[in-house]
């Protein structure tokens, strides 16, 4: 047997879960967890406390990430995987490389141009790779429409229309935690857009050249909160008993993983997980509406709002021969009875396609539904990336520093074109390559 491959892991919040699952429970014969970095003790000794010595492993040594340079000398890891704060990735994607490593990213790649810039100018230097996991484009669900427009239902994809739309359970969390504050995160044309814009790039095979964008803090806030006559005495939801039926409330006593990553590292790190939604500071957008022209031409029109009763998205691409709708309900808030985000964490509540041929009836699609998180899929993304052999990928869901870039893009140009008020022509910014069309042997699917 081949050696394993040994990777470490920085930034030790609640998104690492899953690559430390899939190491340590799905793929210990060809993967090796080697070591954890955080700004927190606290969330590292956690993991090794309840993952790693609950699953018969030694405890990782931990490395402050100060240290960060150090743990790369002394663990020697192929591999480093970066789940930190978004506005910080382009520090350790940068140093990773710098030491000898790959890297492997949570989305968004990076959250400004100056920092894209800098992680692309490290991979020409270094010949290091970079990958970014979009496990939206492995859901059955978003594979399958790809493989639709593949295989030529629409003709040529001519214009998209696309809503995704977050509710209060899911959408209000992004607004309890750092990615309220724009500077962390890049708001939420970058930290969440950039999985709609990828899938947008993938299915029409193609990359942006054109933004313009307008949105605005018009639900969440403290302002908001009290134009419309409502008034909070509490920065927090945890530990204030005013916040008891407050339906957006979040309590971090209330399960272990929130005690153990936030609540109990709060001493330590300042951050508080369960902000008010209605307090300040809040510098992020939660209505957001984006045009965009792309390399062959399609238009998109697409919009963002973070405080719906339900969550999924709603998107019709139209082409020289027809039209492909899909209706994706992740969530259903009302019916959850809590405030914990449940949205993306677990299969799809309900998922159709319909294609309207430009000159016959419309038919429904048969829509595969995946079990794991988002669609269903998590268990094909971490198949493909630490499988040794994993099964071959006719849809090429596998997302490079190049595809990261395109989606970026598109959010830095939007913010960019919000505080402008003028279209932003991406090549100003970045190149992006032409990107050419991807081929299949599929013939077009009739009805």
């Amino acid at each position: 047997m081949s050696e394993k491959k040994r990777y470490a892991l920085v930034g030790t919040g609640s998104r690492a879960s899953m690559f430390i699952d899939a190491i340590t429970l799905t793929y210990t014969d060809v993967a090796e967890l080697v070591a954890f970095s955080d700004l927190s003790q606290t969330r590292m000794d956690w993991y090794n406390e309840n993952v790693m010595v609950k699953r018969g492993f030694a405890p990782l040594p931990t490395y402050p990430s100060a240290d960060f340079d150090r743990m790369i000398e002394e663990t020697k890891p192929d591999v480093v995987i970066v789940t930190t704060m978004d506005a910080t990735h382009h520090i350790y994607i940068t140093r990773a490389m710098e030491l000898g490593c790959d890297v492997i990213t949570e989305k968004p790649m990076t959250t400004d141009i100056d920092k894209l810039h800098a992680i692309y100018d490290t991979i020409e230097r270094t010949g290091r790779s970079l990958r970014v996991t979009f496990n939206y484009r492995y859901a059955p669900a978003y594979t399958r429409y790809r493989e639709l427009i593949m295989q030529g239902v629409i003709g040529k994809p001519l214009a998209v229309d696309f809503s995704w739309i977050l509710d209060t359970s899911h959408g209000a969390d992004y607004f309890r935690r750092w990615h309220r504050e724009k500077q962390n995160s890049g708001g939420l044309l970058v930290h969440k857009a950039t999985h709609h814009f990828d899938l947008v790039n993938w299915w029409i095979d193609s990359y942006p050249v054109q933004v313009f964008a307008m949105g605005g803090l018009q639900f969440y806030g403290q302002e908001n909160a009290e134009e419309r006559g409502e008034h909070y005495s509490y920065k927090r939801y945890t530990g204030e008993p005013e916040a008891k039926d407050d339906p957006f409330a979040l309590f971090l006593d209330e399960k272990e993983v929130f005690r153990g990553l936030y609540m109990n590292a709060e001493k330590e790190t300042g951050y508080l997980r369960d902000r008010n939604v209605f307090g300040e500071p809040i510098t992020a957008e939660d209505t957001m509406n984006v045009t965009v022209r792309y390399q062959n031409g399609v238009l998109m029109s697409y919009c963002l709002i973070a405080y719906a009763p339900w969550e999924g998205l709603k998107i019709a691409i139209t082409g020289t021969k027809g039209r492909i709708e899909m209706e994706i309900v992740e969530n259903i808030n009302h019916l959850n009875g809590d405030g914990a985000a449940k949205a993306s964490k677990g299969a799809f509540k309900t998922a159709t396609i319909r294609v309207y041929p430009m000159f016959g009836e419309s038919y429904e699609v048969d829509v595969p539904m995946g079990d794991g998180g988002h669609g269903g899929a998590d268990p094909i993304m971490l198949e493909q990336i630490f499988s040794p052999n994993p099964p071959d990928d006719p849809f090429t869901r596998a997302a490079t520093h190049i595809d990261g870039a395109a989606s970026i893009l598109v959010g830095i140009s939007g913010n960019i074109a919000m505080q402008t008020g003028q279209l932003v022509n991406i090549p100003d910014l970045f190149e992006l390559p032409q990107r050419q069309a991807s081929s299949t042997s599929a013939t077009p699917q009739g009805k």
